[in-house]
């Protein structure tokens, strides 16, 4: 696992490896660009809404949802499951066979320039399950993957996540910290992010 920098300093933290899991070229250069073209052309992107503060806003980004066929509600709008395409299907069997996990689903993020983000959150749904394993593939814009505890905001890391790099999130991550990426006051090219995911469908 690569070390973290602390938020405006030179401080470095390692996170334990029963935590993340970090390849930052599992892709390479000529897989990811394949990759990214391909899904730029071809998922079927929306900008979903999220209720905020009683109020029902757009997310600042654009998303797509393939899986198994047998969930077909993620999320509270209900929208339908896409299927597998060959290639997400073939790079969710890559990862599971190389870390011994399984996934029934991917989650697919466009940040379409600096202003699009998410915001602070834990992925503690009881649908992923107590403790979810998460994979994360970055294409495109190298953005920075932001840590903080959920009990002391002042501990904060953060982790640049290249073109074709490999984060994964386990063990009890989701329950101790909180995970962002945020505005940025640069300039960004565009990122898309893939979540494989497995979901509680019984």
């Amino acid at each position: 696992m690569s070390q973290l920098s602390l938020f405006d300093a030179e401080e470095l933290y390692e996170f334990p490896k029963d935590l993340l899991e970090y390849k930052e070229n599992f892709l390479s250069r000529e897989e990811a660009d394949l990759l990214k073209n391909k899904l730029l052309e071809t998922a079927p992107w929306e900008q979903r809404t999220q209720k905020m503060y009683d109020k029902m806003v757009l997310t600042p980004r654009l998303t797509a949802w393939y899986g198994d066929s047998k969930y077909n509600d993620f999320e509270a709008d209900k929208k339908p499951t896409n299927p597998w395409t060959p290639e997400l299907f073939t790079l969710k069997q890559r990862i599971e066979k190389e870390f011994g996990c399984q996934f029934n689903g991917v989650l697919l993020n466009l940040y379409r320039d600096h202003n699009d983000s998410v915001a602070w959150h834990r992925d503690k749904e009881s649908r992923y399950g107590k403790r979810p394993v998460i994979a994360s593939i970055s294409l495109g814009q190298t953005r920075n993957f932001d840590f903080r505890k959920k009990d002391h905001h002042k501990s904060k890391y953060s982790l640049p996540l290249p073109h074709g790099s490999l984060l994964i999130m386990k063990g009890y991550l989701q329950e101790n910290w909180e995970h962002r990426i945020a505005k940025s006051t640069i300039s960004m090219q565009l990122r898309i992010n893939l979540t494989f995911r497995l979901i509680n469908i019984e």
